[in-house]
């Protein structure tokens, strides 16, 4: 069938400041599989995952991957924080471009929200020793140990170093998970970073983490990198215990002037969730952020995006790529439905789920976790 104007536009080509070429406007949200092997390999179904879903996107963003052993956030997240681990990598960045595609390999340190069953002591690190307040996925009440001065340069350092091994792997680019909480997050929280020296105790300060983690990485492409290779950041526009959508905006313009190559926006209904404060009325987060930017630098958006349609409604918005998440776990030819206009399925069939290249333990998740997917047999 001969597609309509807007899907056209879902299907145009977009080229980022170095050259890199996405063939569509659809990218693979990060999205955590539970499903490493035991020594925290990529597993073979973790390959199928990505093969069956890295086709027809316009770009693959991979999980989120830890570039010190103690920042682990998840049971079988796999791992990139020694160089055992490279082939592993090559692996997942074959996997991921087999469709041709570039694929970006997403890195972090879980901080205050480490797995404490699987980090030293049971005991988390982070910028400041404050309590993780509960949420939906976590109970709250851990106090984490203080990064000294030179641990965060360690730490740093850690970051740089996975961006070799992703570079020596074959990815074309890393993301900084800055979101959902997690240490980047941490060190720009209000709530969580009481440090007082060159780490925190102003809004300016609360932002060197960052811009050191991206100075480094910038002096590790610039030495290793024989191709163009980008740096993404994803933010989470809001923190419930602290900060809101106006408060991330100097860290914004920080990382534009940090030289990164795409802001990627994390929400749970990117079309229209609004701001806590709601101070301006009809405003999605989404449009206040689109606005602040003003193209001075590639956005990419996920959450919430089910049909072909709402991929449609977000590029309008102003994006330059929109992320697919749950809707390529439930259909991996999400693609290929969309630029035929057709429905994609909203609800996963356990009983299809190897069929459709779901890895087992994210199935097992999947059974347990309330309300974050639904589920039909």
């Amino acid at each position: 069938m001969s597609k309509t104007t807007d899907t056209k536009q879902l299907f145009q080509t977009f080229t980022f400041k170095n050259g890199i070429e996405t063939k569509n406007r659809i990218a693979m949200a990060p999205m955590t599989t539970w499903a490493s092997n035991d020594d925290y390999t990529i597993s073979d179904d973790e390959i199928k995952h990505y093969q069956a879903r890295s086709g027809n996107v316009g770009l693959v963003i991979t999980g989120c991957t830890r570039v010190m052993a103690n920042g682990i956030g998840f049971n079988n997240e796999y791992a990139s924080y020694d160089d055992s681990f490279l082939p592993s990598l090559k692996k997942l960045a074959n996997a991921a471009k087999k469709g041709g595609s570039p694929a970006i390999l997403q890195i972090y340190h879980a901080g205050n929200k480490a797995v404490l069953d699987l980090i030293p002591d049971g005991i988390p690190v982070s910028a400041s020793p404050v309590a993780l307040a509960p949420s939906m996925f976590y109970a709250g009440g851990t106090v984490s140990r203080e990064l000294t001065h030179d641990e965060i340069l360690e730490m740093i350092k850690a970051f740089g170093e996975t961006t070799h091994r992703a570079i020596k792997a074959g990815f074309d680019g890393i993301e900084l998970h800055g979101a959902h909480g997690f240490l980047l997050q941490n060190f720009f929280s209000p709530y969580y970073n009481k440090r007082t020296d060159y780490w925190g105790g102003s809004a300016e300060k609360r932002m060197n983490f960052a811009v050191e983690v991206i100075k480094e990485i910038q002096n590790v492409i610039e030495k290793y990198a024989d191709r163009p290779f980008m740096i993404g950041f994803r933010i989470s526009p809001e923190e419930p215990e602290s900060y809101r959508v106006k408060d991330t905006f100097p860290l914004i313009d920080k990382l534009i002037d940090c030289g990164i190559d795409y802001l990627h926006i994390s929400l749970a209904d990117l079309l229209s969730q609004k701001p806590t404060d709601n101070e301006n009325e009809d405003a999605t987060i989404l449009n206040l952020i689109l606005n602040y930017v003003n193209q001075r630098v590639p956005v990419i958006a996920a959450g919430g995006i089910k049909q072909y349609n709402d991929a449609i409604e977000a590029l309008k918005t102003g994006l330059s790529l929109v992320a697919v998440g749950h809707g390529l776990i439930i259909n991996p030819n999400w693609v290929e439905l969309a630029s035929n206009e057709e429905k994609a399925d909203e609800a996963l069939s356990l009983s299809k789920a190897d069929e459709l290249a779901v890895p087992k333990k994210l199935q097992e998740f999947i059974q347990v976790a309330t309300g974050f997917f639904q589920v039909t047999d």
